[in-house]
Parts: C-alpha cells; sequence; structure tokens
C-alpha cells in the first residue's frame, strides 16, 4: 500500500471514528428504557445537564435534584396502582427512605442505554470505512472525478441535505404550560412551617397551579420520610448489638424472612441481624409482596440489592399471586424452588415450591389445579424419593410439609403465612424418624397483606436457621423488632433427631 492510500484511508478511520462518536452520542441522548420504579411503569431517558428530574404527571408537581456529574436523568412515571393519591404519596415517602435499590435500578437503565448507544454508534461508523474499502482505489477514483461533473455536483448537494432533512432544526413545539413554569426549593413551596430533613437540600419542584392539598399530601410526604428513615435507622443500629448466638467452627447460618409485604425498610434491619449472627445464607418463605403485580418490583429490587451478596433460595407466597414474583427473582439470580431438591445451605439438600394458592400457582410440573393437600404429598414424593435426606423443606405455609414430615422424609419445614412466630416443634415420622416444624412471624411487619408505613404495623420478625458442617439444621433463634423499635430476641432452640 502506498503512502497516500495509507494516509487516505486513516483520514477515512479518523472521519468514521468522528461519525462513530456523534452517532453515540446522539443515540444516547435520543435513547430510553421502560423499568418499573418506585411501583411505576417508568420512563428512563438520559440528559447532559446534569439533573435527575422525576415527571409525575398533571396532578402533582415535578421534582428535581442538581447532580454533579455531566450526565442527568429524566424519568417519566407512568401507570401505578394505587386507591388514592394520599396511598401513593405515602408510597413515594416510603420507597425515598431506602432508596438504593431504585436509585441502583435507573443507573443500570443509563448504562444500558450508553452500551446500547456505543454498540449502534460504532456500527454506524463502519459503513463509510467499509464502503470505502469495498469500493476500492479505482472505482473511488471514478466517483471523486465524478463529482466534478453537473450531476456528481448535484448528488453531492442532495448527499449533505439528507441529514438536514431528518434532523429538521426549524420545526419547534408549541408553547407549553411547562415552560412558563420556574424550578422552586422544596422549603420555598412548603414554607416554613414544614421543617425539612437535611436530604431534601437541593431538591426542588416546578411551580405551577398547586392546591392547598397538593401542599399537604407532599407535607405529609416529607413526614412519613423522616419517620421511616429514623425509624429504621435506629434499628440497624441497634441490631448490630443483640444477644445473638455465634455460630461454632463449620456451622452456616441462614436468615429467614418470610411475609414482608413491601416492607423494604425492614430489609436493611433484616440484614443487620443476618450480619451479627454470622449469616451466609437467606430463605425466603414467600408474600413478598402483597399482590404479586409488576408494581411491587421496589420490593424484589430492595430484597435483592440487600441481599444479592448472599447464597439465597425463594419461594412465592399465596399473596406473590401469578409468576411474576418468581420469574423476577430469578431473573436476579435467586434459587427459586420448583419441587426439586437441590443444593441448599452448608450443602444439605433443600426442597420446595410456591404455594399453591396464589392465583397462576399451585402446578406440579405438567398437572394444574392441584389443592393444597396435593401438592403437599406431592412433595413428600419428591422428598422421599430423595436419594439423600432432605434438610430443608421451604414453604410459604408449614402445614404443606406435615405430609413430608409424617413420612419421616425431612428434617426442618420453614414458612410463614400466619404472621405469628411458632415452634420448632418435633414430629415424629414413620420409622421414629424425627423432624422439625417452624414458622416465621412477619418480617414486614404486616397487618394482613399491608405493610408500607413509616414503621411496622406489628411486630417484624425473622429467623436464624444454624446448619452443621453436614447441611443439618440443627438450631433456630427468632428475633422480633417491635413497634415502639426495641427487639425481642429468643433464645436458641437446639434441634436433635432420633
Amino acid at each position: 500500500m502506498s503512502r497516500t492510500r495509507l494516509l487516505s484511508t486513516v483520514a477515512v478511520a479518523a472521519g468514521c471514528l468522528v461519525v462513530a462518536v456523534v452517532a453515540t452520542i446522539a443515540l444516547f441522548l435520543s435513547g430510553s428504557r421502560t423499568v418499573v420504579v418506585a411501583s411505576h411503569d417508568a420512563t428512563v431517558r438520559p440528559t447532559l445537564d446534569g439533573d435527575v428530574v422525576v415527571r409525575t404527571g398533571p396532578l402533582l408537581p415535578d421534582v428535581r435534584r442538581r447532580g454533579d456529574g455531566p450526565v442527568g436523568v429524566d424519568v417519566v412515571l407512568g401507570k401505578t396502582e394505587a386507591g388514592s393519591a394520599d396511598e401513593l404519596i405515602a408510597r413515594y415517602a416510603f420507597i425515598a427512605s431506602q432508596p438504593d435499590a431504585q436509585v441502583a435500578k435507573v443507573e443500570r437503565a443509563v448504562r444500558d442505554i450508553a452500551v446500547s448507544a456505543a454498540v449502534r454508534g460504532l456500527g454506524l461508523g463502519m459503513v463509510p470505512l467499509a464502503v470505502w474499502l469495498l469500493l476500492g482505489p479505482h472505482r473511488r477514483g471514478e466517483l471523486f472525478r465524478g463529482l466534478r461533473t453537473r450531476r456528481g455536483a448535484v448528488g453531492g448537494v442532495l448527499l449533505l441535505a439528507l441529514p438536514l432533512a431528518l434532523w429538521q432544526p426549524w420545526d419547534s413545539d408549541a408553547d407549553t404550560q411547562e415552560a412558563e413554569q420556574d424550578w422552586i426549593t422544596l422549603g420555598t413551596f412548603l414554607g416554613d412551617a414544614v421543617p425539612l430533613p437535611a436530604e431534601a437540600d437541593g431538591i426542588e419542584v416546578r411551580t405551577g397551579p398547586t392546591t392547598t392539598e397538593t401542599r399537604r399530601l407532599i407535607a405529609s410526604a416529607v413526614s412519613t420520610y423522616d419517620k421511616s428513615k429514623a425509624f429504621y435507622a435506629d434499628a440497624v443500629e441497634a441490631a448490630g448489638s443483640l444477644p445473638l448466638r455465634e455460630p461454632a467452627q463449620g456451622e452456616t447460618v441462614a436468615l429467614l424472612v418470610s411475609d414482608r409485604h413491601d416492607n423494604i425498610g425492614m430489609d436493611p434491619v433484616a440484614r443487620a441481624i443476618g450480619d451479627a449472627a454470622g449469616a451466609t445464607v437467606v430463605l425466603d418463605a414467600g408474600d413478598d409482596t402483597s399482590t404479586g403485580q409488576p408494581w411491587e418490583a421496589f420490593s424484589l429490587d430492595s430484597l435483592d440489592r440487600t441481599f444479592g451478596d448472599l447464597d439465597r433460595w425463594a419461594i412465592a407466597g399465596n399473596h406473590d399471586n401469578g409468576s411474576f414474583v418468581t420469574r423476577y427473582l430469578a431473573d436476579l439470580g435467586w434459587t427459586t424452588l420448583d419441587g426439586e431438591p437441590v443444593e441448599g445451605p452448608g450443602g444439605g439438600l433443600v426442597l420446595g415450591v410456591d404455594d399453591p394458592r396464589s392465583s397462576g400457582l399451585g402446578d406440579w410440573r405438567d398437572e394444574t389445579g392441584l389443592s393444597f393437600t396435593e401438592v403437599g404429598e406431592r412433595l413428600a414424593d419428591a422428598a422421599c424419593d430423595s436419594e439423600e435426606r432432605i434438610s430443608t423443606l421451604l414453604v410459604h405455609d408449614a402445614d404443606l410439609g406435615r405430609a413430608s414430615l409424617a413420612r419421616g422424609c425431612v428434617d426442618l419445614v420453614v414458612g410463614g403465612h400466619t404472621h405469628v412466630q411458632s415452634g420448632p416443634e418435633p414430629v415424629a415420622g414413620e420409622g421414629g424418624r424425627t423432624g422439625w416444624t417452624y414458622t416465621n412471624g412477619t418480617t414486614g411487619g404486616a397487618a394482613y397483606a399491608i405493610a408500607v408505613g413509616s414503621k411496622p404495623r406489628r411486630d417484624a420478625g425473622v429467623s436464624l436457621v444454624t446448619y452443621d458442617e453436614q447441611g443439618r439444621p440443627v438450631g433456630v433463634q427468632a428475633v422480633r423488632l417491635q413497634t415502639d423499635g426495641s427487639f425481642v430476641v429468643g433464645g436458641y432452640a437446639a434441634l436433635t433427631y432420633e
């Protein structure tokens, strides 16, 4: 290759790189992702003003926070499920008190847009280089000579006009109400009567025809945020000094949670208890949501954000209606149990299945419409057919493990559902083989299926299950956070077998 040809190729490659960069930026700024954020279907779009803007719709003022970097994000909230504006605002405040999972979700969406834009921009930038190389020097010479003709000049002008025609900078949007509104600080918006937490510094709202009722709702949200953050932060700090049993050499501790019912405030508390006890495993006995709908993804995001670095197994409860919860957790990397034994805590086998009373659940492989009792019998069949004894049967309702215990095929059945801690209780099975049944309380402190609030609605409980070197459960300890913020630590209950 001659020096002139080499320089020409390098120049074209440099031009293609410029095209790729410009295309990447354009695609990045025009890109978007639809995700579920703060219980809403939301559209996430990156910007270059550094601001984080949340557009809440026509009834509530938009919210903005100034960023430190060049890349910002515009989040447009769409459909959600809420019975009233009060309920929706309270939900915003509660989620905002534990925002890490939602922030991480938006950041992932922006990164995905950036990666996609870079790949597509690189592809577009390679097109001119590929055409240049494919044409070869002879054909390129003919094309350049053709540009000197009248026809070539017209073609060149049309080629240059094509991007302008696609861009159409002369086509502007009509004036909007939004353009006429200014941003003011949250403190100015609410007035001096509402004390703001330090975290609210830098938050601005867009002015508009807001009513006294709107201001009251937002003031209520600030109060809920403050109370929730303080209550659970104090609980996290106190959990670190609880008198919990320390695992012996070779033992594995699992943190058992159940019936969270969207109470993400308890997640860092549960993690703090687990860390204090040396837990490296999480067993999730279901009812992480109240309805099993996609708007409750914020609860599952928080669950994964809190425990994603631990070994974790999960099943769905009766309130986790349909297949959304199980599918979502599986996509996040949780081991979701489906009636087949798998290796569990400490190397022992764990068996479990989603609660059959959930809408859309209760299937057993190819069979549908099975009753609670029939699913329990199928679980017992699977447990007793296992070549290795089942150490843990993870179900939502411990009653689903009655047949397995009666037939002497499992060591420990753990569940939740009743929102009241009970056990462990020994059960004598066939052949004199002892098993145990244990029910955790409600980790979310839920009254019925509702747990969202500035503090638990009833005692919020987790349990610590200890396994020996062979993966056999050898002890259980319950911990409850009461509604006044104090803890009740149960004694360590040893599990023995005959």
